[in-house]
């Protein structure tokens, strides 16, 4: 082992792969959520369903958002991944308080921004080497 890859090892935020679980999971949850949604038009309990399916979302949301934060702070890795994740968290949040004010014209288009939002954080989350990050910190 090389003392260039001791040092990049060392630079692995701690929890990074709890990061890529709680992605992961986040883009299942949109996914049943989107699946969920077809259900409105084919069954009566569709509406119970989609419901009960957004409580997960804003949770998964709310647990990766947790996850971000021990991502930068006693993980050593980059901030950027609670903005991220926050901003999952806030629209999240929008979008089931949307969908339960019937209004779906805003509904629609922001389940479709979460699900592109946690495909960018799937790829962020696994993309390259971590611990070598575009300004040199881990994740930048």
């Amino acid at each position: 082992m090389t003392e260039g890859t001791v040092a990049r090892r060392a630079t692995v935020p701690r929890f990074l792969p709890a990061m890529r679980v709680t992605v992961i999971l986040q883009a299942l949850t949109l996914l049943v959520q989107a699946v969920t949604a077809g259900t409105l038009l084919s069954s009566p309990d569709g509406r119970m369903l989609h419901g009960l399916t957004a409580l997960v979302v804003v949770g998964t949301a709310a647990v990766q958002l947790l996850v971000a934060i021990l991502v930068w702070r006693p993980g050593g890795g980059s901030p950027g991944f609670i903005a991220n994740s926050a901003f999952m968290l806030v629209l999240s949040l929008a979008a089931a308080a949307l969908g339960d004010a019937h209004v779906p014209e805003l509904h629609v288009p922001l389940g479709v921004l979460l699900f592109g939002g946690s495909v960018m954080l799937i790829m962020r989350a696994w993309s390259g080497r971590p611990g070598e990050g575009r300004r040199g910190s881990p994740l930048a």
